[in-house]
């Protein structure tokens, strides 16, 4: 199973509530975001591992090309307009395999996760997106599905029935990077759009629940995510 971190976005509100580390190197109950993804990854037998990190945090370039794994790390530096552009720089290291996606500020449960990857290893489904009924996001991404939680849809906005907004962690098999192919040369933007473009194109998407999930966009969700980590939050 190949792995891959868009670490790419440049943490301004983190900045401006006075967070001076950028937000991969932010640490949650003393291990940084970036290292508590990989050692993740490595816990679930990653093959390789790919990061992107954006042109002016040179700090975190330096940061994960000092790295040593027991797996191939494939580092891109380069600036990017959105997060489906982050995937695309990184899509030639996915291409021919199946994959987890996830950007770099993803709090989740250790063993939900483990799950949600065998899961997807042995299903044929298209894709298995990780959903959440813990909406805590200033601008989520719903999920409509049918009984089955096969997805139907994306949307900006809650309909009739959408219980579950995306978390955020993505586990794909190539078909989808056609998509994304395709989505680029429509002059697409937008990890929710690429989405929508899933569906539109016709592959089989599955929903797959966690109990929680956080970004860390605001200097208070560090604390948030310290205790949902330890259960304190419970």
């Amino acid at each position: 199973m190949k792995y891959a971190v868009i670490a790419a976005g440049e943490g301004s509100r983190l900045v401006e509530e006075g967070i001076i580390e950028p937000k991969p190197l932010v640490r949650i109950n003393g291990e940084t975001m970036i290292d508590r993804l990989l050692r993740i990854f490595l816990e679930n037998n990653a093959e390789s591992i790919s990061i992107i990190v954006n042109n002016e945090m040179t700090v975190v370039q330096k940061y994960v090309q000092g790295l040593k794994l027991a797996v191939p790390v494939n580092i891109v530096v380069k600036s990017t307009p959105s997060s489906m552009h982050s995937f695309y720089e990184l899509n030639s290291y996915l291409k021919d395999d199946k994959f987890c996606l996830t950007t770099v500020d993803t709090i989740f449960r250790e063993e939900e996760f483990s799950t949600f990857i065998e899961a997807f290893k042995q299903s044929d489904k298209d894709g298995y997106m990780a959903v959440t009924d813990f909406i805590d996001d200033e601008k989520p991404l719903y999920i409509s599905t049918d009984e089955a939680l096969n997805i139907t849809g994306f949307h900006d906005e809650a309909i009739s029935g959408c219980r579950y907004i995306s978390g955020g962690i993505y586990c794909l098999t190539p078909t989808a990077v056609k998509t994304l192919h395709g989505c680029m040369e429509k002059g697409m933007s937008r990890m929710r759009n690429f989405q929508r473009q899933l569906v539109a194109d016709g592959l089989k998407l599955k929903a797959y629940p966690f109990t929680k999930i956080l970004d860390v966009d605001h200097a208070s969700d560090i604390v948030k995510a310290e205790n949902f980590l330890t259960g304190k939050d419970e």
